[in-house]
Formats: C-alpha cells, structure tokens, sequence
C-alpha cells in the first residue's frame, strides 16, 4: 500500500512502525457548533483508511480529540449565557449523531483536551526547560518557533516565507511573532486551570501532541486531517513534539482537499456555509458519506445540490443490485450452468485502487463496472451459476463495507408490516394471478404500494422492494 506522504510530498510505500499494528491520530473537531461539510471530508476519508487497514488485518488504534475548550466554545458560552463545559457537551452529542448518520466508526478513544491538562502542563514544564519555550510576566506562555531548525518542513516553507505572509499580532510581550501560544493566561470571567505559570487554560496546538503521547506512542504512524491544518496547526504539533520528546512525531501525514460549495470556496461570510446536519434533514446522510469518498481525498471537490441528488441516484442503483442479487440466492432454482463469471479480476482491481493512495475514486468505479457486467451477462439473461452469485454477492457485500456505504436496511419492518406478512401477501397475490383474479391481484398491489412497497415480476418470482 502507498500514501501520499505531505512532508515528503511523494507516494510511499506504507510500513507500519510495529508488525500488524497501525497507530493513527486525527484532529476531531472544536465542539461550539454542528460540523459543516468541510469537517466531515476528513472524517469519512480516514474512516475509510482504518476500515481498509483493518480489512488488511491490522490491529488499528485510532485516536480522535474533541477540542472542548477554546475561544470559540467559550463566546458561544457567553452569547448562550452558559458555561463552556454545557456548550462543549451539547456538540460532542450532536457531533456523534452526525457521525453515527455517516456510518463512522467511533474512535478507539475520543479524549477531550480538558482531561489531559495534567500531561498538557508536563509536555510545557519540559519544553520551558529546554528553553524551547517561555512565560511572560502575565502567565502566558509561548514556543520559540526559531529555535526549532526544522520549522516549516511540513508545509514546504523556509521561516523567513512564513515570516512574509504571517498575519501581524499585536503583542509586544513576545520574543517573536511567530511564536505560538501553548498556555493562555485567564481572562476575567473564563474557565481556568491551575498551573505553575497562574490561572489558565491550554492553547491549540499543545493538547493533540499530549494526547497523541499519551494515548497512542512519542512516534506514531500517521497523522492526518484537512489541508487547512497543515499551517499553522500540524507544523506546531511536529514542532512542540519533536522538542520535547526529541524523536519523529509522525511517519506519514495525510490531508484531504478543500469543499467548494457551487464553484465558490465554502465561508461563513459568502452564506455558503451547510453543516452535514441540515444536509442530511433533505438528503439523509448516506449520500452525504458517499459525495464525500466519491472523489479521490486529496483533490478538491464541489458542493451542489445536483451533485448530492446525483449521489442519490448512484446509491439507488446499488441498493437495487444488492436486492437483485439477493432475490436470486432466496429464489434461485437449480441449474446447470457452469462457473463463467471471475469475480477475481474486480476484486484485484479493487484493492489496487485503494493501495494506491486510498484511491476511493476508482474504487467505486470497479464496483459499477461489476454491478454493469452482471447486470448484461447474468441478470438480464437469467443465466447463472450459483456458486458465481455467491462469491459476486460476498464481494459486494466486502468492497461496500470497506467504503462503508449501503449500510441503511431497506429490508426493516415498514408500517407495521413484517417480512413474513409480505410473503403472504405476494403469495395470495400470484395465486390470484393464477386463478386470473385480476381483481384481488391488483388490489394486494395497490395495498402494497400504500404501503410504500413496490412489487416486480421477474422469471425466477415475484420480488418486494422498500422505497424510501
């Protein structure tokens, strides 16, 4: 397997640190509000690389922080007239909903920043007393970002380009201003911790190095997230790590590329900003999860509402293969066909895709180029061995699940209405069909379709199909 790696800026080939176990950190979002499209992009690409990484029988630890103290939580707060932990619990809530919508698997461990302040004041003590940091008379303190000489590596730039572009900070106190902050002295009214250097509370970027330390190893194998985290946000982590542990920090870095939202890059300012909540209220989430793999991770993709109602129709035409291939094992009837179809070469081509970078993109396409092939050369004709739907239908239900899409039951109870019940119906249905009561035939469909059931007569029976 290859990724692409952001500090080397090439594909390389993947080796774990240990044999048979893959230790992975991704920033989780800053709970003040639901997450946007832009958050679940990386949510749902890296979920798709653990699940294939562990489909390669890899033992996957993956850890997933939840930024649970920040300005941001604590304005939202004030402007709720509440206390910060009230707003950072309603979204961690909120958050898990969306993700469980978006067929995420939950994290090994979802640590909060504001339970490791305890490791977060350890990694500052040490890095003060290396003199890689330092506190200003107020108690805030700070990185000395020249100190670090390989400062810039992550996003390919010297100091002195980053020194050009920077955004101006007003703060006469600090030694530099590209320093950074790892400890914010409290303001009247904030939450705060104790610490040796007064009242405060964590910056940014200290708490993912703690709990990466903590939780996983001082060397992990990947690290990933959006692209947007690149600068300043990773390059801190590598940073503020590598100072106080004195090794490499991250084998492999992975980040995915931006949302536009209809050709225009998606910001709060232009209104063109959709969290996955309101997406999934006229969509569901399944198409969401599927919009958001449907392209290759890296590359910048577009937002619109004829794209997702595209994403919609493709997951339709899945399902509805799913069904038909099911119906033929329930309904098929003996047959003397012999083994034709080799299920083998799709399955190669699969996997090739996604050792290619977790190329999701022409992952998906060899599904469809099988869902097509079978459909032309078995489906329509009817002609088939059993044997070959069976290692068809396993392989389908093995790529879907690697992708993590087709995971809503269309077969649930509908209406009250249970599976058995159903096949008594159809039964006295084509038992009508035989006595040529067209009638009663008629009348089971038209309850069956109030009931948001469509039925089609096919060679091999009559079969049922739950329409959303």
């Amino acid at each position: 397997m290859k990724l692409y790696n952001t500090f080397s800026q090439k594909k390389e080939i993947f080796t774990p640190i240990n044999s048979g176990e893959v230790l992975i950190y991704s920033c989780g979002p800053t709970v003040y509000n639901y997450i946007h499209i832009g958050n679940a992009r990386p949510i749902c690409v890296f979920d798709v690389l653990r699940r294939y990484l562990e489909y390669l029988n890899y033992n996957v630890k993956f850890v997933q922080n939840f930024t649970d103290i920040d300005d941001k939580i604590i304005k939202k707060a004030q402007e709720n007239n509440t206390d910060y932990k009230s707003i950072s619990e309603k979204y961690i809530e909120e958050y898990k909903k969306d993700a469980r919508g978006l067929n995420i698997k939950p994290a090994t461990i979802h640590p909060k920043a504001t339970e490791n302040i305890k490791e977060i004041i350890n990694i500052i003590e040490d890095l003060i007393k290396k003199e890689f940091a330092y506190v200003l008379k107020n108690g805030d303190v700070y990185f000395r970002t020249r100190k670090f000489e390989n400062y810039g590596n992550l996003s390919h730039q010297s100091v002195d380009e980053l020194q050009s572009g920077a955004r101006i900070n007003i703060n006469d106190s600090k030694e530099d201003f590209l320093d950074f902050a790892l400890w914010k002295s409290a303001k009247p009214g904030e939450p705060y911790w104790e610490s040796p250097w007064g009242k405060g509370r964590p910056g940014w970027h200290i708490e993912c190095s703690a709990m990466a330390q903590k939780y996983l190893s001082s060397t992990i194998d990947i690290h990933c997230g959006g692209q947007d985290l690149i600068f300043p946000h990773h390059e801190n982590e590598i940073a503020q790590s590598e100072c106080s542990t004195g090794q490499k920090f991250a084998n492999y870095w992975l980040h995915n590329g931006y949302i536009n939202i209809n050709n225009t890059k998606m910001s709060k300012s232009l209104n063109n900003f959709f969290t996955v909540r309101e997406i999934s209220e006229i969509h569901g989430y399944e198409p969401i999860r599927y919009f958001l793999i449907s392209s290759h991770y890296r590359t910048p993709i577009n937002f619109s509402e004829e794209i997702i109602i595209q994403c919609k129709n493709s997951l339709e035409r899945l399902y509805k293969f799913k069904e038909n291939i099911e119906f033929m094992l329930e309904n098929s009837i003996n047959n003397t066909q012999e083994n034709e179809f080799d299920i083998s070469k799709y399955k190669q081509k699969f996997l090739e895709a996604l050792d290619d970078d977790l190329n999701t993109a022409d992952a998906i396409s060899v599904i469809f180029e099988l869902v097509k092939d079978v459909n032309t050369n078995i489906l329509s004709t009817n002609k088939f061995c059993k044997s070959d739907i069976i290692s068809i239908k396993n392989f389908f239900e093995e790529s879907t699940n690697i992708l993590g899409i087709l995971y809503n039951n269309k077969n649930n109870i509908n209406n009250n209405l249970n599976k058995n019940e159903m096949e008594e119906l159809i039964k006295s249905r084509e038992q009508a069909r035989k006595d040529k009561n067209w009638k009663l035939a008629d009348e089971i469909r038209d309850k069956l379709k109030l009931l948001n059931i469509t039925i089609e007569d096919t060679p091999n029976g009559t079969k049922f199909v739950y329409n959303k």
